[in-house]
């Protein structure tokens, strides 16, 4: 459970299902209950589909390009860093993906975009990938598909109740809610850069 729960916090916190909320939102503003229900299975199918694939995908492609995992530590460790300093200093509606809104997008593309953008890059965007990959490299395959597993059933819960949740909130609270998962991904930034760095010492 120990190993469960810390596989599931950073994740969580790269995913920041509260501070993509308002995007959300945005995009499917004017769907009714029923087609965002279906918009949301989809993107939350996507982003499992493709998270378990970068998952079993990745060694090999650390053995093909000759890159270690300490390696991958420190520069997953300065994404996350950077995208938490984005988070940190741009406005709610312009971060993780500034293409993505209503006035963009619109309703016409119902059938795709529960792929792109909702599934990839809002759920399983960078932070999320590069954080599947150090977690099965500290816990292993089972706790990491777990993790993920519960943190997407989170995310479709969540943008299931999209309009109440967005209420009860409001754009204030998700803001707030964003910026604080935005610090502590910082700090996991920096955790994974330390342990990197101390992997490598040891080499």
């Amino acid at each position: 459970m120990d190993a469960f729960l810390l596989g599931f916090i950073p994740l969580f916190v790269a995913i920041d299902v509260f501070g993509v909320l308002p995007l959300y939102v945005g995009i499917t503003e004017g769907m009714n209950d029923r087609d965002r229900r279906r918009l949301t299975t989809q993107a939350t199918v996507t982003a499992f589909l493709i998270s378990l694939l970068f998952l079993f995908a990745g060694k090999l492609l650390f053995s093909f390009l000759g890159i270690t995992e300490a390696d991958f530590r420190v520069g997953g460790g300065i994404v996350l860093l950077v995208l938490a300093v984005i988070d940190l200093v741009s406005s709610i509606d312009t971060e993780r993906s500034p293409s993505v809104g209503p006035h963009r997008t619109g309703v016409t593309g119902n059938e795709t975009i529960g792929v792109v953008p909702i599934g990839i890059p809002l759920i399983m965007g960078p932070a999320a990938l590069t954080t599947i990959l150090v977690l099965v490299d500290t816990y292993g395959y089972i706790v990491t598909v777990g993790s993920l597993l519960a943190n997407l059933l989170l995310v479709w819960a969540v943008f299931t109740s999209a309009g109440t949740m967005t209420r009860v909130m409001g754009r204030a609270g998700s803001r707030a809610v964003s910026r604080v998962a935005a610090l502590f991904l910082a700090g996991i930034a920096v955790m994974m850069i330390r342990s990197g760095i101390q992997s490598m010492l040891r080499m």
